[in-house]
């Protein structure tokens, strides 16, 4: 009796296919995508399954149909492309998708346009937290280190340096109302130099408090870590060395009540 075939994965079907259609081998494939040959291997054999990044990236190549697949397996959601076209989410089957580059945010590189393009750069939202004054954060400091739960598409226009931005939940109520529990922050980790952040809102570490989120202040040469609720004090980052800026806060999220 013979033993009974299990059918590959989707994904494995759906990457044999974009290659095949394209006409590259593994190796010219794996160049395209900015992964080694190995890992495309290990994707078509079934072993392991792609990351989001990579998924973004095939969808980046595959024709109009195809995108849409690839994008909703890396974790973006419809709903977070049809942001971007003021006809609504009903328009997206219309939509010539190639037109669009996707960044990758974390990635390090991007495709260069032929021409202008509307962009969207996709955002990896982190299963860390940041926590206001009060509220303790999740104790890492290099956020490449953290794993994406989710991926959100934003345009290009707000995220400067994509290859350093990541998402960020917040734990805690001390930065309300401007900033609350549960919200979603966008840190640009290429900004951390305090002396260009004197007033902005930021996420720093320390090696007790972890992840921290709050207003970044200059006096007389002190910095200090301010949260919107005064009922909390300032804290003194001068003169311990255990405090790290980890990035500028860009824009936030908050989902509707």
């Amino acid at each position: 009796m013979t033993a009974r075939k299990i059918p590959a994965p989707e994904w494995v079907r759906k990457i044999l296919q974009l290659r095949k259609r394209l006409g590259l081998n593994q190796s010219e494939f794996a160049a395209r995508l900015n992964y080694s040959a190995m890992a495309l291997s290990r994707w078509e054999s079934g072993t392991h399954e792609p990351t989001a990044e990579a998924y973004v990236q095939m969808g980046n190549l595959a024709e109009t149909d195809e995108s849409n697949w690839f994008w909703t397996r890396a974790g973006l959601k419809s709903a977070d492309l049809a942001r971007m076209f003021p006809q609504g989410a009903g328009v997206l089957d219309k939509v010539d998708f190639p037109h669009f580059e996707i960044v990758v945010a974390g990635s390090g590189k991007k495709r260069a346009a032929a021409k202008v393009k509307p962009k969207l750069v996709a955002l990896p939202v982190l299963g860390v937290h940041a926590g206001t004054h009060g509220a303790r954060g999740d104790q890492i400091l290099d956020l490449d280190e953290a794993e994406a739960t989710e991926m959100i598409a934003a345009p290009a226009l707000w995220c400067p340096n994509p290859a350093a931005t990541s998402c960020l939940r917040v734990r805690g109520s001390s930065m309300s109302p401007m900033i609350d529990d549960g919200d979603i922050v966008v840190v640009d980790c290429t900004q951390h130099d305090g002396k260009d952040l004197n007033g902005k809102i930021i996420v720093a570490w320390h090696r007790k408090t972890g992840l921290t989120l709050s207003r970044f202040l200059m006096m007389k040469g002190v910095q200090l870590l301010e949260s919107e609720n005064r009922d909390y004090k300032p804290i003194s980052m001068g003169r311990d060395r255990n405090w790290r800026i980890v990035g500028k806060v860009l824009w936030w999220i908050r989902k509707s009540p």
